[in-house]
């Protein structure tokens, strides 16, 4: 598991990038993201949900009620255009940051210097 902190400032973009694949419920967030990065990620219920009702309340996700054949309705959220222009952003935002970071502290790779 990494920092919380680390992961606090990413929560949207990863967020956003689950839901433009497609339509998911909290539960399956979760898990999709904890199977993607090997473990490595996982939010809470008080990390989630506030996370997606802000994403909600921004314009950038919108949820609906699905039936169940067995159980109760379950809350489905998906992407809307907005959120879609967001993932954009946010994911140059991220692979600049990360270049940058890469810049600062990946001074050795595999145990070879880089240019």
């Amino acid at each position: 598991m990494f920092n919380r902190e680390l992961v606090k400032g990413s929560t949207s973009l990863l967020l956003l990038q689950l839901l433009d694949e497609r339509d998911m419920y909290g539960y399956e967030l979760v898990k999709v993201l904890e199977m993607r990065s090997s473990n490595g990620i996982s939010f809470k219920e008080g990390t989630l949900y506030p996370a997606l009702h802000k994403l909600e309340k921004q314009g950038y996700i919108e949820c609906y009620w699905q039936e169940q054949e067995k159980g109760p309705a379950r809350k489905y959220y998906q992407i809307t255009d907005e959120g879609r222009e967001m993932l954009l952003e946010k994911t140059d935002e991220w692979h600049s940051f990360v270049s940058v970071m890469n810049k600062v502290i990946g001074r050795k790779k595999h145990g070879t210097a880089e240019e």
